[in-house]
């Protein structure tokens, strides 16, 4: 079953934010969310324009908010029961934290030439049409402006990622708990750095960050950096 119209996001982290409501102190880019490189990617934020794409419950731009000091983060995400949870957990951080419910895809077409730096972690790259989403994302930063990413290097069942530009069904499920797939887009290395290519982007590099355990549902992350140039 497929579904268009429910939110298949409901359930994501529901359980956490019943019993973790705090800002969180670490912001890593890894599947494990437990190693590897922090903030120090992103670069100087100090009053920076900052969107997270696909934000969930908002954890990584409450970091960015309380932590660094940026003119204003984003956090973005289509679901409304995340963007009910995030709002929950940190509304009390506006006006520098600005919690949206939308699409990142008509988002960044309406914000051209705002984003100091546009950033996702297993978020709207992974689950939005690359071909439509990376040239928004270049329009949508101002010139010089910074993409970075962390999405898998292979599917969690451990199968390789797509040599093409194709998006797998993934499970999930409905709120009230039926079946349901949606689209990811788990995609080679140099995929990704042909689409950004093609979307004008430039000063492009991928990093491998190692899976930190072991098991089913674990996975390598490709970190992705690229910059819109400063001037075409």
């Amino acid at each position: 079953m497929t579904s268009s119209t429910a939110d298949l996001w409901h359930h994501y982290g529901r359980a956490r934010a019943s019993s973790d409501r705090a800002v969180p102190d670490t912001f890593y880019w890894n599947w494990g969310q437990d190693a590897g490189p922090g903030t120090e990617v992103l670069g100087d934020l100090t009053d920076c324009y900052v969107g997270d794409l696909g934000a969930g419950a908002t954890r990584h731009a409450a970091h960015l908010a309380v932590h660094h000091q940026p003119a204003r983060v984003i956090a973005l995400d289509a679901s409304p029961a995340q963007h009910a949870r995030a709002t929950d957990l940190y509304a009390h951080l506006a006006p520098r934290l600005l919690i949206v419910q939308s699409e990142a895809l008509p988002h960044l077409q309406a914000m051209r030439d705002t984003y100091d730096v546009l950033y996702s972690i297993f978020g709207a790259l992974d689950f939005t049409d690359p071909r439509q989403l990376l040239p928004a994302a270049a329009a949508a930063l101002k010139p010089g402006g910074r993409l970075v990413f962390a999405t898998l290097a292979h599917y969690l069942s451990g199968a390789p990622a797509q040599p093409d530009v194709v998006a797998a069904q993934v499970p999930a499920k409905t709120p009230d708990g039926e079946e349901a797939t949606m689209c990811r887009w788990v995609l080679q290395e140099q995929v990704w750095t042909k689409l950004l290519d093609e979307a004008g982007f430039t000063r492009i590099t991928v990093d491998v960050l190692p899976a930190t355990t072991d098991g089913p549902r674990t996975a390598d992350t490709l970190l992705v950096n690229a910059y819109r140039p400063s001037c075409y």
